[in-house]
């Protein structure tokens, strides 16, 4: 027996649309791709690398890779052909380009890596590096300059190495010009060095020296061509 209020409200719900099922919501995550090229053979690195480097680029890569610090860590993964596991060891150069007073240089950064490529390649990795150099001119300033100091240390390491293998690999009569031109450059690099270090912090002769080396630096990216 049903009540008449009740029957009367059965009626009414009776009478009601059925209330459509809402499609389930799937949320998608979005992965993103990490694209890398690896190639053992060194003899194409010029061709992996195009030198289509624009200053804007060249300033966007110093700014990542000033953000990064150096480990003193000791890898345990094993040599599989792409980077080394051991101690890395201190270089040392056959050529006469050190400063004569020290017998080293000063911006020399110790724990880096510098793949050992052939004659051709560090050719075009000198090229490069003397392209990159000139556009820190722009970021010199009391805020930035520490990290201008730290990427022109970073390149300028591997641009000594990388000036002793060829002077080294060059032709008797190539070797004295090579020897001239790095040690110029070289002595270049530490003058910026000793005029923006903390002790003087001198942005007006830093920016004086630089302006010098973009000089040197255009003679360099002239040879190796």
């Amino acid at each position: 027996m049903k009540l008449p209020h009740l029957a009367s409200l059965n009626g009414i719900l009776d009478t009601l649309p059925t209330i459509p099922k809402l499609p389930t919501l799937q949320r998608t995550r979005k992965t993103s791709k990490i694209i890398g090229f690896l190639d053992k053979n060194t003899s194409n690195f010029h061709e992996q690398l195009p030198l289509q480097t624009t200053r804007r680029t060249a300033l966007a890569l110093a700014s990542i890779a000033l953000v990064g610090t150096s480990s003193n860590g000791i890898s345990l993964a094993e040599d599989n052909g792409y980077w080394i596991t051991d101690l890395l060891s201190v270089p040392s150069v056959e050529n006469n380009i050190t400063n004569p007073e020290t017998g080293t240089r000063s911006f020399i950064k110790t724990g880096v890596y510098v793949a050992n490529l052939n004659t051709k390649n560090r050719m075009y990795r000198l090229k490069k590096y003397a392209f990159d150099l000139p556009a820190m001119a722009d970021l010199i300033g009391p805020d930035t300059l520490n990290y201008v100091k730290k990427y022109l240390r970073l390149k300028s390491t591997v641009m000594y190495y990388d000036f002793d293998k060829l002077i080294s690999a060059a032709a008797v009569d190539d070797k004295q010009p090579l020897i001239t031109l790095a040690n110029r450059l070289f002595d270049s690099f530490e003058k910026v060095k000793d005029v923006g270090s903390s002790k003087m912090r001198n942005f007006p002769q830093t920016e004086s020296c630089y302006r010098d080396t973009k000089v040197i630096l255009q003679e360099v990216m002239d040879r190796m061509a």
